[in-house]
């Protein structure tokens, strides 16, 4: 198959998942009106130490401030994992608190952007998940072609 049909294959293909999701969600509302949405792709991903794993690997790459993170974060899943500041801060703050990653502010005069840094403690930590999440990341993606898949041959 050509380079070229494949990448457009892929794309649908992520297209597809992203529907997917969104779909789960509408239809979740619609059976349970005024209940909070919890999606079974995301919701599963966030228990599963996926959030911190990637603010590790990120921070890992280079000092990085919350902000940047969202948005590297929602680019990285193309909106599948969307956070929002009020997960965001708080994991960084837990995150510190536990030695993983330390933060100075860009002007320490006044607040501003805080920049995390990975700690030796960190990259421990960032190795360990890296090793404990990959099966279940590996589940899911397998789900996720097999869904694909089944709904639209290939």
């Amino acid at each position: 198959m050509p380079v070229e049909m494949a990448g457009k294959k892929s794309q649908r293909s992520r297209e597809a998942v992203r529907e997917a999701v969104a779909q789960a969600g509408g239809i979740e509302e619609a059976v349970a009106p005024g209940r909070r949405s919890q999606d079974p792709f995301t919701g599963e991903l966030r228990r599963r130490a996926i959030l911190p794993l990637l603010v590790l690997h990120l921070i890992s790459e280079g000092p990085s401030y919350g902000n940047q993170l969202i948005e590297r974060i929602g680019a990285m899943t193309a909106g599948v994992l969307s956070v929002n500041p009020n997960t965001m801060y708080p994991l960084l703050r837990q995150l510190e608190s536990r030695g993983l990653i330390e933060g100075e502010w860009e002007h320490p005069e006044r607040r501003s952007r805080r920049y995390y840094s990975l700690t030796d403690d960190g990259r421990a930590e960032y190795a360990r998940l890296v090793d404990e999440v990959r099966p279940f990341l590996d589940s899911v993606k397998s789900s996720i072609d097999e869904i694909v898949r089944e709904v639209y041959g290939g």
